[in-house]
């Protein structure tokens, strides 16, 4: 092969590899991909961007899909030796419209809507309890 048809050969397998890479890169499933409504009603983030970064979530949804509960709180973004936490609420329903740090989360009216929590911990441990305050 001579040099010129080289060349060109190398330029258009990194044009298709550039495109194959950036398809993939916005075509990569995420939280609008699940059933369920879901909709972040409240979002608490500590400040603290050198030791462990807290997360904790109030979110909505439709109905009661425990599986997608969790592939939601598993797209949820996480750091390590941070913890990640999402409470979920029934939509139409009471919900906290903040949440904030500490043992309780949330004002204790909204406990009864709460339909599972989904926690991941600094250890990378993931759970979700279904009715956590019942």
């Amino acid at each position: 092969m001579s040099g010129k048809k080289l060349k060109y050969a190398l330029i258009a397998v990194c044009a298709v590899l550039m495109f194959w890479f950036m398809k993939d890169a916005f075509t990569q499933p995420g939280v609008q991909d699940l059933q369920g409504d879901f909709e972040e009603v409240a979002l608490y983030r500590n400040e603290n961007n050198t030791g462990p970064i807290q997360r904790i979530y109030a979110v909505t949804v439709a109905d009661t899909l425990w599986e997608q509960m969790q592939q939601y709180g598993d797209y949820m973004p996480h750091t390590k030796y941070g913890t990640t936490t999402v409470y979920f609420f029934p939509k139409g329903q009471p919900a906290p419209e903040s949440v904030t740090p500490g043992e309780k989360n949330f004002d204790a009216q909204f406990q009864p809507q709460c339909l599972a929590v989904y926690q991941k911990d600094a250890m990378g441990q993931v759970s979700l309890v279904k009715w956590p305050f019942r």
